[in-house]
């Protein structure tokens, strides 16, 4: 049994007028068209909307991690350059503390030497020109003698005063009277005096051999050298005990 709808079969006689065109339905197919064409536009706006913020908010984070990141090195030399200065001050204040200490130990010593000085030449002590003011002897581990020999002059002030000095050791030995010279109490020979060259006081040290069998009794000093060299005479004192001046 065919159940195919039946075939309509509409014709046109010549000269006969075609049917009307139904305008309602075109007009649904063109709104529906331009709404279509309406839609795709907004949806294109809409998806590249997304992509377009993206975009700005991504170079504005790449500018922003630029501009932080030149802070950051800008502060890193700044740091770099505080800790160089730092470095530099601390080593200044360490250069000039050490220089302080050094001009406070030179000062303290020069106030030393004055206060000496002053005692040895005070303003109630008779002027003279180079002078021995003391010799002294300690004994030492090795066998010898370190002797200590304090030159001054007040007579000439700010004048500096420059020679040798030598000395003898004149005592007993072996029941006798005996000289011990300058060559012998250094064993050696041709020993040059000890150099000295001040204004107003020196102190001269050094270190000497006497015989085993020998007391010492007596010091002579001579400052200069040749016929214009002074000589003065003293008892020998050991460091820390009492003697008396010689001529």
């Amino acid at each position: 049994m065919n159940n195919r709808p039946p075939v309509r079969v509409q014709v046109r006689l010549p000269g006969a007028k075609p049917p009307p065109v139904d305008r309602r339905r075109l007009l649904v197919i063109a709104g529906i068209w331009l709404l279509s064409l309406v839609l795709a536009v907004l949806g294109g706006c809409w998806l590249g909307a997304p992509r377009d913020a993206q975009g700005q908010r991504l170079q504005a984070a790449e500018k922003r991690a630029d501009t932080v990141q030149a802070q950051l090195t800008e502060l890193r030399q700044k740091q770099a350059t505080l800790e160089a200065s730092d470095r530099i001050s601390r080593a200044a204040n360490t250069e000039v503390q050490s220089s302080l200490a050094e001009r406070d130990e030179e000062i303290a010593g020069l106030r030393a030497d004055v206060a000496f000085y002053e005692r040895l030449v005070g303003s109630t002590s008779q002027r003279k020109g180079l002078n021995t003011h003391s010799i002294e002897f300690s004994p030492e581990s090795a066998g010898t003698w370190q002797y200590a020999v304090v030159l001054t002059q007040n007579l000439n002030r700010g004048a500096i005063s420059q020679g040798q000095m030598r000395f003898t050791v004149e005592g007993v030995k072996n029941g006798k009277l005996a000289t011990i010279s300058w060559d012998e109490l250094h064993q050696r020979s041709k020993v040059p005096g000890q150099d000295y060259s001040f204004r107003y006081f020196q102190q001269l040290t050094g270190s000497v051999m006497l015989p085993t069998d020998f007391t010492p009794q007596r010091v002579r000093v001579t400052l200069g050298s040749g016929a214009g060299g002074t000589t003065q005479v003293f008892d020998w004192k050991q460091a820390g005990a009492p003697a008396s001046k010689g001529e």
